[in-house]
């Protein structure tokens, strides 16, 4: 126990104050549970006596470089920070007078020091950019923000300074901070691409201006919302990506991400379909010991006409491929009826489900039974067409198309068919179920004699020596779309091989 706790005791004890029984463990070490508890309890002058511990403490966990000189230019305080980024320990720093010959060159040490000094005669906060030395010699630019220490606290009171206070960082830290920030201002307000950044719970924290275009929603409009409500279709995959990102990690190469935006005028989804391309980027802290997954960052462009370009060409490749191929199969057939099958059989490749060829035959007498005779010619008085079934691919489900027969069978199509219309305009008709309850479709294709299932018809006229030979029909299920003009103008090219061979084989029977 100490003399002056014994003293106190004794002094309590002689004016008959009763002393607590309580264990005499000595001196209490200073890094003890109850340090905190004693330095709370003690008594003014006990705390005024631990402030500088607090200080000092505070000084280290800061992430600054700081140091402190009296008005004689002593160097009074030294945090970690600046340990680390000079080399020089508090212990040799603190109590030096100066910067000379050791932090700062000998040569700039007078105007090094005149200006740290200097922030003592003016109020305010003085920043500045000078040279330092470390330990190992090397030389570091930094800058540094300087302030004087009056009695009073503050900058502009309290009576004559008594002191310098200094925070300073390497340069390139600092310029590397400040090229961060200007970076992200510029892509949150003037970048071409869409950023939108998206917080732990999936929903958007800020957006860009091109962000909200693609979006057509306000900047402020999108923030907090979740994606279903901002988005009609695609909201799944784009959720799903920015989970695996924040598992995983930030993608290694871009992403298609179709989606359609909900609100967005327009009567097919398929036509307001977009494609965004772009990157997702976890956000983590860096403060943190360990990265803590702030959210993902989403950097997008919309390359929809690009996409849609990029596709078109690919099926062209492709279709000019298939019409390649199919020209060198059908020049080693025998028989021209059998080479204009194998053009259809190609065809069919990814463009339609099954196909119909119906061959045109007009009576020979006007109100005589349908018969063969001479193809239809368009210039020809008008009467009935009779169209005769020449080949087909099978109606319950994916096959080679196949001839009907030497002499086909009649078909026997309701007024105003889009066969039948194809054979009198002499050129292409699309049709499609516009319903899609599943037995109006029905319904729809077996009024017109097709496959069960059939949605989209594409009839385009055979063509040979200036006459009409018949039409060829194209088909396709519910799961695909309808015909397109790009799809006609295929459907013609196969139609003109097609009609040579049959006409090649009507010229050999």
């Amino acid at each position: 126990m100490s003399a002056t706790r014994r003293t106190n005791r004794d002094r309590r004890n002689a004016s008959g104050e009763q002393a607590a029984d309580a264990p005499d463990t000595g001196d209490d070490a200073a890094g003890s549970p109850s340090a905190a508890t004693d330095a709370a309890d003690a008594p003014p002058q006990d705390r005024r006596a631990a402030a500088p511990d607090l200080l000092v403490a505070l000084l280290d966990g800061m992430d600054a470089a700081l140091c402190a000189f009296d008005a004689d230019g002593v160097v009074t305080h030294w945090n970690r920070e600046a340990e680390r980024l000079l080399g020089w320990t508090a212990a040799e720093a603190v109590g030096r007078r100066g910067l000379a010959g050791w932090a700062a060159r000998a040569e700039d040490a007078t105007e090094v020091e005149a200006r740290l000094m200097g922030a003592m005669d003016v109020p305010g906060r003085q920043v500045q950019e000078f040279a330092l030395v470390r330990k190992d010699g090397g030389r570091v630019l930094v800058r540094t923000q300087t302030s004087a220490v009056r009695p009073g606290g503050g900058d502009a009171g309290g009576g004559v300074a008594v002191g310098v206070y200094c925070a300073f960082s390497e340069v390139h830290a600092q310029m590397d901070l400040e090229r961060s920030i200007a970076f992200s201002e510029a892509l949150c307000e003037d970048a071409a691409w869409g950023v939108l950044l998206v917080d732990a719970d999936l929903r958007p924290a800020l957006a860009n201006g091109q962000a909200a275009r693609v979006l057509r929603a306000r900047r402020s409009g999108l923030l907090g919302r979740p994606f279903g409500e901002l988005l009609e279709q695609g909201a799944e995959e784009v959720e799903s990506a920015l989970q695996h990102v924040l598992a995983q990690g930030s993608t290694a190469v871009p992403a298609d991400v179709w989606v359609t935006v909900r609100g967005e005028t327009g009567g097919d989804p398929a036509i307001r379909r977009r494609c965004l391309r772009g990157a997702f980027v976890r956000l983590a802290s860096p403060l943190a010991e360990h990265p803590v997954p702030l959210g993902v960052g989403w950097l997008f462009q919309d390359v929809t006409e690009a996409k849609l370009a990029e596709d078109a060409a690919s099926v062209l490749r492709f279709r000019d491929h298939q019409l390649h191929r199919a020209s060198r199969a059908a020049a080693e057939c025998e028989d021209p009826m059998e080479a204009a099958t194998v053009y259809l059989d190609f065809a069919l490749a990814g463009f339609a489900d099954h196909a119909l060829v119906d061959l045109a035959a007009a009576p020979a007498e006007p109100g005589s039974p349908p018969g063969p005779g001479a193809p239809h010619d368009p210039g020809s008085p008008p009467g009935p067409v009779q169209l005769t079934r020449a080949a087909a691919t099978p109606a319950e489900g994916p096959g080679p198309c196949l001839p009907a027969g030497p002499h086909g069978f009649p078909v026997r199509y309701p007024a105003g068919h889009p066969a039948l219309q194809a054979v009198e305009r002499g050129g292409t008709v699309r049709a499609g179920c516009g319903g899609v309850d599943p037995e109006v479709a029905e319904g729809w294709s077996v009024a017109r004699k097709w496959p069960p299932g059939t949605m989209h018809a594409l009839c385009t006229v055979l063509r040979s020596r200036g006459r009409t030979l018949g039409v060829v029909t194209f088909l396709r299920g519910g799961g695909r779309r309808g015909f397109t003009r790009q799809d006609a103008a295929y459907a013609e090219d196969v139609a003109v091989r097609v009609a040579a061979s049959l006409d090649l084989a009507e010229l050999l029977g």
